[in-house]
């Protein structure tokens, strides 16, 4: 194992060039592609279409049940932080050498592996720091055309220890299109460090006008529903219909779905019901849970509140956050209407507060970053200062960020660039990690960083 030691804490922001270029310049997003990023930035041209009515979308719906019902993960520590400054930090290398690796991931109840999932569509077992040679799963048929396909979501289910269930997300091609696939696999019922190949159940199939913006995160919240991210159908602008896919009530995508996968009788095979307190407004679809993202490029929920961390990618402007209170659901969260806090499509006249918009908690430009990578709440009893802080980064500039909510869902701390305490610069412009794809968390609350050139990372203090 190695750690990186903390330097040049006192320098300054470093502002990045050349990393977007005008709204909707292509090359930006082509670029990232390219090199197999996920999530991209802007795209192609004009927005099209007649403008954002946000009659088509309804109202924000009807919410699900408040935060107070949730139950803390009880493997958390919920405690208050000992202080609202953040520690001096590093990154300790567990692992290199993975195939492009996008999260990470450990059963409830199980201390000793991890689980690191390769977007080229394996999923491998990390134990006591090296990496178990035999793949837990390769998921036959996942397709990477275009940099942005390929095994994007793992989830555990919360009873896992008991009924050795675990879901993925990937991408597949029938017909010649491409399908994003939301699918069942069992443990294997001799071995546990294998799963059973030939278990898979499909819960949706959802398909896909372009290879790009596929979101692709699965996460079990803490009212025992799986949670599915999607993005916009790709292309740039949501130039999708008169409204865009992310205003559309009527397709599952620039969503986030909420599923009862231990329920039958919905979707088209029938196996997950439709959980009470999703999105109520004429025409929706059942499974949407709230809408208006562009391509939510990890989503997470802390472990002690339930509230849910979106990181939106932006098409040429802006990144953001967007912030959940647990159980709020129905919320439109602007795309294509809004990009971050400023209009989009139509550029000019959008008004959240009369359209029922939520806007994001935290934003940044294109001098810092073009791609945001979502990350988790830190809720390790290991370092008592970083509780309660959610951490996230920026694939292209591998910069991290930080920022706390309080319980009433308004900022206690904004957004703060802690690029120079995790991620310094160690030689000219470069940072001592960079392409940073995704986050995962342990049971304990740990954070742990993925890079795509094959690394795994644990968050410690210094």
């Amino acid at each position: 194992m190695a750690s990186f030691p903390s330097r040049n804490r006192s320098l300054p922001l470093v502002l990045l060039a050349a990393l977007g270029g005008a709204c909707g310049d292509d090359s930006a997003e082509g670029g990232l592609a390219g090199s197999s990023a996920i999530g991209g930035g802007g795209s192609g041209g004009a927005p099209g279409g007649a403008g954002g009515d946000s009659a088509s979308g309804g109202s924000s719906g009807s919410a699900g049940s408040s935060g107070s019902s949730v139950t803390p993960d009880p493997l958390k520590d919920c405690a208050a932080p000992e202080s609202p400054a953040l520690p001096e930090l590093v990154l300790t290398e567990l692992a290199s050498g993975l195939q492009r690796p996008i999260y990470l991931s450990q059963p409830r109840g199980d201390s000793e592996r991890l689980f690191v999932v390769e977007k080229p569509g394996r999923v491998r077992i990390l134990r006591a720091g090296a990496l178990v040679e035999t793949p837990f799963l390769t998921v036959p048929g996942v397709s990477e055309r275009g940099g942005e396909m390929g095994l994007l979501g793992f989830a555990f289910h919360p009873q896992y220890s008991d009924n050795g269930r675990f879901y993925v997300y990937y991408s597949t091609i029938a017909g010649g299109s491409h399908i994003s696939r939301i699918a069942e696999y069992r443990v294997s019922s001799d071995n546990p460090d294998l799963a059973d190949a030939g278990s898979e159940r499909v819960l949706l199939e959802v398909s896909q006008p372009q290879d790009n913006h596929n979101g692709g995160d699965l996460e079990f919240g803490l009212d025992g529903f799986l949670y599915v991210g999607l993005g916009d159908g790709g292309g740039g602008g949501d130039q999708h219909g008169p409204i865009g896919n992310g205003q559309n009530l009527g397709t599952h995508l620039g969503k986030i779905l909420r599923l009862d996968v231990d329920g039958t009788g919905a979707g088209p095979n029938g196996n997950y019901a439709v959980p009470a307190g999703n999105l109520a407004a004429e025409g929706a679809l059942p499974e949407i849970w709230s809408y208006g993202l562009r391509n939510p490029w990890r989503f997470s929920f802390d472990g002690c509140t339930g509230d849910m961390y979106i990181a939106d990618v932006g098409q040429g402007d802006f990144e953001e956050i967007d912030f959940e209170p647990a159980g709020l659901g129905g919320r439109n969260y602007g795309w294509r209407l809004m990009e971050g806090d400023t209009c989009f499509n139509p550029d000019e006249g959008c008004d959240a507060e009369q359209q029922n918009l939520v806007l994001p908690v935290a934003t940044y430009g294109r001098n810092l970053g073009q791609s945001i990578t979502g990350g988790y709440v830190y809720r390790s009893a290991a370092i008592p200062a970083l509780k309660g802080a959610y951490i996230y980064a920026d694939y292209a500039s591998s910069r991290f960020f930080a920022l706390r909510m309080t319980a009433d869902g308004s900022v206690a701390a904004p957004q703060v660039d802690i690029s120079d305490n995790i991620n310094p610069i160690v030689n000219g412009d470069d940072r001592q990690i960079s392409g940073i794809t995704s986050f995962g968390q342990d049971g304990p609350g740990n954070v742990y960083v993925l890079t795509f050139d094959g690394g795994v990372y644990r968050i410690d203090a210094e």
